[in-house]
Formats: structure tokens, sequence, C-alpha cells
């Protein structure tokens, strides 16, 4: 059985100008909602096996809080630039390649891209998944490379915890 949790990335910064879309950083309520989400997270599941992250700042700055939160040591964090795409063609990718010893797996990715996965292979129709919300779903499935329709068994968003 393999476990993924998917985490989109917490509300990014739009108030700088003149810095590429790869540079924002989150707001101060994106900060806070990482904090919260992963610490909601740590109570309610194992630790991941492995953590990914897309290259965003965004999405990296999210995986760091979260890393710490489940005491997950940040050299081993896995860091993606293909995941840094707005389709789920990566994210597909990023999971079916993942190593078959990991059990489960947390990656940090972007709003098209996951509200496209999670409907693909949950089992649990969502029209959208918001900043800092995670969707954890579940294969029974022996190998990363062969899963396909899979069992919704999480879905936490921030304003559930507010």
């Amino acid at each position: 059985m393999k476990t993924l949790y998917i985490v989109r990335h917490a509300k990014s910064s739009w108030e700088y100008e003149g810095i590429e879309d790869i540079d924002r950083p989150l707001k101060k309520r994106g900060i806070k909602d990482a904090h919260l989400m992963s610490k909601v997270l740590s109570e309610l599941i194992s630790r991941p096996d492995v953590f990914i992250s897309s290259s965003a700042n965004r999405a990296l700055h999210t995986a760091i809080i979260f890393c710490e939160n489940f005491e997950y040591p940040l050299s081993n964090l896995k860091i993606r630039r293909q995941l840094y795409s707005f389709s789920d063609g990566y994210l597909v990718k990023t999971v079916k390649a993942l190593d078959d010893g990991f059990s489960s797996a947390i990656i940090f990715s972007h709003d098209h891209g996951i509200n496209t996965f999670v409907n693909k292979f949950g089992n649990k129709p969502l029209t959208h998944v918001p900043t800092c919300g995670v969707v954890g779903i579940q294969f029974e499935e022996k190998y990363w490379k062969n899963i396909k329709k899979g069992k919704t068994i999480l879905t936490e968003f921030p304003k559930n915890h507010k």
C-alpha cells in the first residue's frame, strides 16, 4: 500500500513588483497557515517517508515549515524544479518515479496540477484545493509506478481549523 499527501503551497504575496513568479514569497497569512496545517497534520498522520517540493519559493517555504513541525531533516528534503508546473503531468511523473522503499510521501506543489491530480487519482471529487490545503490518497499498490485510482483518505483545509 502507498499513501500520498499533496499540499498546495501556502498563500503567497503579490506585493513585490519586478520579481519572477517562481520567486514570490509567502504572505504572513501563508506562514501562519503553513504552521497551523503542519501541526494539524502531524497529529493526524505518521511522518511521511519522503518530503518533496517544487523549487518555487512559496512551495519550498511551505515545505520547510512542514519539515520543522514533522521533525523531518531539511537535508533530506528533495527539491524538484519540474514540480513548478501548472499541469499534473510532472506531478504524476514525480509520484510514479518515487522509490518503492517509501510507503508514504508528501509533495508540495501548485494549484492547477494539484486539482487535476486529486480528481484523477482520488475517489472524492474536489472542486478546489485552497492554499495550504492537504489531500491524502491511498493506493492499493506495491509499486508507485502502478498507481491508478486510489481512495481519498484525507482532506484538510486551513479554514476548517481557524
